[in-house]
């Protein structure tokens, strides 16, 4: 029954009258308050193509509603390109905030918005030096100010009221894991764009206190880092009230809850891991079985590791969503001494279940891919069959033999990327405890651990997990696209991105319609948004996932034509912007799709 259908005469004219802009103050209330959807769904309005595949040349939306405006990051410029949004089925490229006219080399890789105000996070031309953040006029794209933070700033965010600025500082590695900078949160005073004042919530107070983090469940593991240089700010949000902010450690798996007025880091907060051997947290684990079986595994964890973090209230309570990504650490992966073993050339942590736990040991992936940091753990490793003897894993301790049996199969668990770091048995001060087992000293892993949840989930102001979407997304996307499967980005093709991170859940907005709430989340892999109504955020409900790609498009780097007619790949930011800012008067959702280079504008239509 639609809202007004029990009306007599009368009232179906005023019905139909606020169903013609579905932002109309809800009947009979004020002229501010907003109509709420009894549901809502996205259709595709406008798309900006630039025509460049695969080189991230549309990452990171905001919009300005005064000046009608969209600013994408474009990195494959180094810049933000200025898009008028004035008619948003038809974006038009109008100039380009480049802030390399202020320091050779430099790379725009955030942007933010707020009361005409643009605010842009830039990287030096060597990463891990010092970064900026500059502030630009939003209607003529003068500059007002800049001021230094620290090491590859990135996600950017203001405080309600506009007036403080905080800036997520990476602190990356460089590639050889030479350098490692800290990591830090930036925090702005923009009263006066013109001479903005800085100050760091950092996390000097952490050093010495690595060994206490890991039992509980920060992961802090980069070799010869402490933990300020280990922790990595990602992404940030900001409480309702402007006093508290909350920053996604996404390699720690973790989140830094920040208080704005001193500036600093008043806790870490482990997420913990995710039971994939729980009904409900089912997931595929494999590109080689030629089919979507989204199943529970008994000893497979997922860490949450989130990129994007949104925050609303609701019953005066603070929640956080986040989008649970997964990021491995990668570095040195193309320097030929690493992989000869010279560990002080990179770290990377990754390795397929079938190599971690081959009968034979590591050294047959020596000069290959066996990170020699593993190899300085032990010679190899064997999966504990008190967890894993379900898929064949065995042991005769007496006998000194073991052997992970079928678990290592690519059809079962083999082809599964995990982090060697995590699940192996160790003693009291945390060295490995080995085994002799197959003529070798051996880990022995009680547990694997996966990168990512595969899902969005709803924690409270201390980390707490309130609600997680479990396999959600990998069941809808079996359903509504049962040939494109986990499909990657860069191609079409069935189900070869489930060894990895799945549909890999990445950017996130929320939108609130009323009294509802909306949580938009972008699929990096196979594309699409998914939309959840957390107005309760104990039961979210799906609500639609809506995906403009063409999937008939195999191959969309072959060409321009291609190109174009392959739509929106690789979802990677999101913005919303509600009715009342909205150049057509409906809410819209604007999405930087990094792989195809098209920022995308969707209706958000409501029901009533």
């Amino acid at each position: 029954m639609s809202l007004f259908s029990f009306r007599p005469a009368r009232w179906t004219a005023l019905a139909a009258a606020c169903a013609t802009v579905i932002t109309l103050a809800a009947c009979g209330g004020g002229d501010d308050e907003e109509a709420t959807p009894q549901t809502i769904a996205l259709s595709l309005l406008g798309r900006h193509e630039t025509g460049i595949f695969e080189q991230s040349a549309a990452e990171i939306p905001a919009y300005d509603a005064a000046s009608r405006r969209a600013f994408v990051v474009n990195a494959q410029k180094g810049a933000l390109d200025v898009i008028d949004l004035s008619d948003p089925a038809n974006p038009r490229h109008i100039g380009v905030i480049d802030t390399r006219t202020l320091r050779a080399g430099a790379e725009v890789n955030s942007v933010a918005v707020k009361n005409g105000i643009v605010a842009v996070a830039a990287q030096a031309a060597v990463k891990t030096d010092t970064g900026f953040v500059a502030l630009y006029r939003a209607s003529d794209l003068v500059l007002l100010g800049q001021a230094d933070v620290g090491a590859l700033p990135d996600m950017l965010t203001f405080t309600p009221d506009g007036k403080t600025l905080l800036v997520a500082n990476e602190g990356e590695p460089s590639d050889d894991y030479q350098v490692d900078p800290e990591g830090s949160v930036s925090v702005i005073d923009v009263s006066n764009p013109a001479a903005p004042t800085v100050r760091t919530a950092d996390f000097k107070a952490y050093i010495g206190q690595e060994q206490a983090l890991r039992a509980q469940g920060v992961r802090i593991f980069g070799p010869n880092a402490n933990a300020a240089q280990d922790i990595e700010p990602e992404y940030i949000t900001v409480s309702e009230d402007g006093r508290t902010a909350w920053a996604t450690l996404q390699e720690n798996n973790a989140l830094a809850k920040i208080d704005i007025a001193t500036a600093k880091v008043t806790a870490i907060l482990p997420l913990g891991f995710k039971d994939h051997g729980v009904a409900g947290n089912g997931l595929d684990v494999t590109d080689t079985d030629g089919k979507a079986e989204i199943r529970t595994w008994a000893g497979l964890r997922g860490l949450y590791m989130p990129d994007a973090i949104a925050s609303y209230a609701s019953g005066g309570k603070t929640y956080l969503v986040t989008a649970n990504e997964g990021d491995a650490r990668a570095w040195g992966e193309g320097n030929a001494a690493y992989w000869a073993g010279d560990a002080s050339k990179g770290f990377v942590e990754e390795f397929r279940v079938k190599h971690l736990v081959h009968n034979s040991g590591f050294d047959r992936r020596a000069g290959e891919d066996l990170p020699p940091q593993l190899r300085a753990l032990a010679a190899g490793a064997v999966l504990n069959p008190d967890m894993f003897g379900y898929c064949g894993a065995t042991w005769n301790l007496s006998a000194g033999t073991a052997s992970a049996g079928s678990c290592r199969e690519d059809n079962l668990l083999g082809r599964l990327n995990v982090t060697w770091t995590l699940g192996y048995q160790q003693n009291a001060d945390g060295t490995p405890k080995l085994r002799r087992l197959n003529g070798r000293d051996v880990l022995v892993y009680d547990a694997l651990y996966a990168y990512g949840g595969r899902s969005f989930s709803i924690r409270d102001e201390n980390g707490t997990l309130i609600w997680d979407s479990g396999d959600q997304f990998e069941k809808k996307i079996a359903e509504l696209l049962p040939a494109y499967f986990n499909s990657d980005h860069a191609e079409t093709a069935f189900d070869n991105r489930s060894d990895n991170k799945g549909p890999e859940p990445e950017g996130l907005a929320i939108g609130r319609m009323g009294d509802k709430t909306f949580v938009f989340i972008g699929l990096e892999r196979i594309g699409g948004v998914m939309v959840y109504d957390v107005t309760t955020p104990t039961a979210p409900v799906y609500v639609t996932y809506i995906n403009s790609r063409d999937f008939t498009v195999a191959s969309p780097g072959d060409s321009a034509a291609t190109l174009k007619q392959a739509g929106d790949l690789g979802p990677e930011g999101l913005t919303f912007v509600p009715a009342r800012q909205s150049p057509n008067g409906k809410p819209l959702l604007i999405v930087g799709n990094e792989v195809s280079g098209t920022t995308a504008v969707y209706q958000v239509n409501a029901t009533y």
